[in-house]
């Protein structure tokens, strides 16, 4: 079939599906995710606002393959995926006890994350929609993420939404699927990044964030003080090179001994967190002010899995009169569950993307389509 011809059924599909975006059944979504170093399939069913049934949701780890490297290799990420992406697939639809034929939609993450790997992931979702005739959903990676807690728990709109993640730390209000207002982001670091550079500095292997909470539940974390960079600033930015910074300059003073590499991470970990909660603060208190109803602090990415953050944003949330939702862990790494369902809430938007959808490297909350072109 010509281009033509394909972008003619195409808009067939998409007038069809959506012309049924109020309708009662739910939708069944097989979504694709690839955007770093987690490969994953999952097919989800249900309709805003949740929470939705996860029929399978399979995710295959690279962790092996980087940790020799302390760190994601771009290449050998793009690889993997390539080598097991059909398998997942096949295993996800049979683990849901369902066939293409039984998709309402494809979606996969269409960005931000390493471009290898996006394109893997999205060139093999439009193969399915093109074979299977069914629409396609490109994804945004962070609004999965986002929307993380209405597939798990039906959380209403609007929302307060704490993001931390390897790449990426914002707090932002959420009105609606691609209805995102900044208000803080980091202005180096991401909080992910972080963590990892500090595990590299005290050899304490890779991915960083698990192994800097394990080591820091037996270390004193007033052994060494270290800066809590924005803390009691205007607005709800974030920094935490500094932080990392300091961190080098104690490691490097002399080797340092297990118990001192575990109170030096639960330093750092305890310095996070004040961070964290202390531009949360900020971020809750111009909610408050600006936006009517919905208090509730959502905490998503792969970070939002850390207990002690957790907890202490409770505290946090107790004191300001919000009440918090966080996905659990599984569901706050990267997995494909979340992109199956940030496609359900599109397709009831009737928010579908054509063949010619691009893959992109950086795609910010705000650049994302909140309606139908």
């Amino acid at each position: 079939m010509g281009r033509e011809g394909l972008c003619v059924m195409l808009q067939f599909t998409y007038e069809h599906y959506a012309s049924m975006t109020h309708f009662s059944n739910a939708f069944t979504v097989l979504g694709l995710e690839t955007s770093c170093d987690e490969t994953a399939a999952a097919v989800v069913r249900g309709r805003p606002p949740g929470p939705g049934e996860i029929l399978s949701n399979i995710v295959r780890s690279q962790i092996p393959e980087h940790r020799p490297y302390g760190g994601v290799v771009p290449e050998i990420a793009a690889r993997a995926h390539v080598e097991v992406l059909d398998m997942l697939v096949e295993s996800a639809l049979a683990a849901a006890g369902v066939g293409l034929d039984d998709l309402d939609a494809v979606a996969a993450t269409a960005g931000p994350g390493l471009i290898g790997g996006v394109m893997v992931g999205l060139t093999m979702a439009k193969s399915f929609a093109m074979a299977a005739d069914k629409p396609l959903v490109a994804v945004n990676h962070l609004e999965a993420h986002a929307l993380t807690a209405r597939l798990t728990e039906g959380v209403a709109f609007p929302f307060l939404l704490l993001l931390i993640s390897g790449g990426h730390c914002q707090l932002l209000a959420v009105s609606g699927v691609g209805n995102f207002e900044l208000y803080g982001t980091t202005i180096d670091d991401a909080v992910g990044e972080a963590f990892d550079k500090t595990a590299k500095l005290l050899d304490i292997g890779y991915p960083g964030g698990p192994a800097i909470e394990a080591l820091a539940i037996g270390g004193n974390p007033m052994r060494f003080v270290l800066p809590r960079p924005m803390m009691g600033r205007e607005g709800a930015d974030f920094s935490l090179s500094g932080l990392k910074t300091a961190v080098r300059q104690i490691a490097r003073t002399g080797s340092l001994d297990i118990s001192a590499r575990a109170d030096l991470a639960a330093c750092f970990q305890s310095a996070v967190v004040d961070v964290l909660a202390d531009r949360t603060r900020s971020a809750m208190r111009r909610y408050a002010r600006e936006v009517q109803g919905g208090r509730t602090l959502v905490v998503a990415g792969g970070v939002a899995a850390n207990q002690s953050i957790g907890r202490s944003l409770a505290a946090l949330c107790r004191q300001e009169g919000f009440g918090i939702r966080i996905p659990p862990p599984r569901l706050c790494t990267d997995n494909a569950a979340m992109v199956a369902w940030a496609g359900i809430e599109r397709c009831a938007r009737g928010l579908f993307d054509d063949l010619g959808v691009a893959p992109r490297a950086r795609w910010p909350l705000h650049g994302v389509p909140a309606k139908a072109q």
